[in-house]
């Protein structure tokens, strides 16, 4: 039994470990390393509760919501003001993305509060609801939406015309 639990899980973190790092990624602003950190203190946290696992109904969403956690508790630490300095680390790119594009959204996802871009990150990434997103984040459905529509007119007042210039292309 304790094997199949093991493997279970091996599967799972396999799985589920690309679509964490990406989220991390975009939770985090791009900084990759962070990216790494969160999603190897999300797979561990999952590890700690998979004999507990039958309870959980939906394993990914729960480690989304573990993920989402992770990063604001980091964010609450003073040691998160540190900035790491430099440029990006060089990795090719996927086909058919604009790498501009890609810079000018990551770096205007790294300018809201942390909330706000886990709020831009779970509605708009992830896709999930406004009360999914709530449950996630601990806070009410209203909080969820005044942050969005908040976080979105940052985004577009940052992002102004040259959203339109990057679509155009």
């Amino acid at each position: 039994m304790k094997a199949s639990r093991a493997e279970q899980y091996r599967d799972f973190a396999a799985g589920r470990a690309t679509h964490l790092y990406r989220s991390a990624c975009l939770l985090t602003g791009g900084d990759t390393h962070l990216a790494e950190d969160l999603v190897q203190e999300t797979l561990g946290r999952m590890y700690l509760v998979w004999g507990r696992i039958s309870r959980i109904d939906n394993p990914a969403g729960y480690a989304q919501t573990v993920l989402v956690r992770a990063f604001l508790t980091h964010r609450r630490r003073r040691s998160a003001a540190e900035r790491p300095v430099g440029d990006l680390p060089d990795s090719p790119p996927a086909t058919g993305d604009d790498p501009d594009l890609r810079l000018a959204l990551l770096g205007a996802l790294g300018t809201l509060a942390p909330k706000d871009r886990a709020v831009v990150v779970l509605r708009y990434w992830e896709d999930r609801s406004v009360e999914e997103t709530a449950e996630a984040m601990q806070a009410s459905p209203a909080a969820v939406r005044t942050r969005t529509v908040r976080a979105l007119a940052r985004l577009r007042e940052q992002l102004g015309g040259s959203l339109v210039e990057f679509a155009s292309r």
